[in-house]
């Protein structure tokens, strides 16, 4: 595994074993999204995830993780990210954010995404669409030859000029053998930044969390959750992708959104 700047650059064999990794992932979360209904309990979709990693002889990537006690960030509503699933109920006109990780082969893959519970309001629904492009619009400005703060300006133009706001408290990374590697990736400019030449070879998660108030957050007693200070609702969309040659590769694209297939 060669090194630029700081970057671990991922050769065939590994970008293969991290293919695996995050095609497991979008499996699990495939299934996640076809339990998502009104009335069950967020622990119930914990349970899930960790009867889909045994059944692929995975570990779950978060559970254990910096003390992160769950296998899935369940996140709902004004709840930006790290939630914790419980006895909750989910209802109708929620919204649930669910970011997902395996471990394959010392590798991790990593994902999150933003689903309806029932049916949502044209106000939620459009969030999830704003999040979920700016998602699109961040791995289209990953391509070599870029630099890496494109795709953080791509995301930041993209999403403000939809009158929404950028969490700025949280960002992308790097990933492979550690679930967190160089480089960051955030979702917005930095004030001060040093940038980037995007190599082929590196692996990076790229993952909008949007609001549709304001950025600010506040961490809750327990530690991890994030939630916005204003109470709005918020969405998080994730994929881990390769940069190669022909563009970047999303690893962890979804069977059941882009029609290849249901999960089995």
């Amino acid at each position: 595994m060669k090194k630029y700047l700081g970057i671990y650059l991922k050769n065939e064999k590994e970008i293969n074993i991290l293919r695996e990794a995050n095609r497991i992932v979008s499996t699990i979360l495939d299934a996640l999204q076809e339990s998502v209904r009104p009335g069950i309990k967020t622990m119930d979709l914990e349970e899930i995830a960790l009867t889909w990693c045994s059944r692929y002889d995975v570990k779950p990537a978060f559970k254990g993780y910096r003390g992160f006690p769950y296998a899935i960030c369940c996140s709902v509503n004004e709840q930006v990210v790290h939630g914790f699933p419980s006895e909750r109920e989910l209802r109708e006109g929620d919204i649930v954010s669910i970011d997902f990780g395996v471990i394959y082969q010392g590798f991790y893959g990593d994902s999150a995404r933003t689903f309806p519970v029932g049916q949502i309001s044209t106000q939620s629904q459009r969030l999830l669409d704003v999040t979920r492009n700016a998602l699109d619009i961040g791995i289209q400005a990953a391509t070599v030859g870029n630099q890496l703060h494109d795709i953080s300006r791509a995301i930041q133009q993209y999403v403000e000029k939809e009158g929404c706001a950028v969490v700025k408290r949280f960002v992308g990374h790097g990933i492979g053998r550690s679930l967190h590697e160089k480089p960051e990736i955030p979702n917005f400019i930095p004030q001060r930044y040093t940038d980037i030449p995007l190599k082929t070879g590196m692996v990076l998660a790229i993952e909008p969390m949007v609001t549709a108030g304001n950025d600010e957050v506040e961490i809750l007693p327990d530690r991890w959750t994030a939630v916005t200070k204003d109470q709005s609702l918020a969405a998080h969309f994730e994929h881990t992708i390769a940069l190669t040659s022909k563009g970047p590769e999303v690893l962890s694209k979804s069977f059941a959104e882009y029609g290849q297939g249901r999960v089995q």
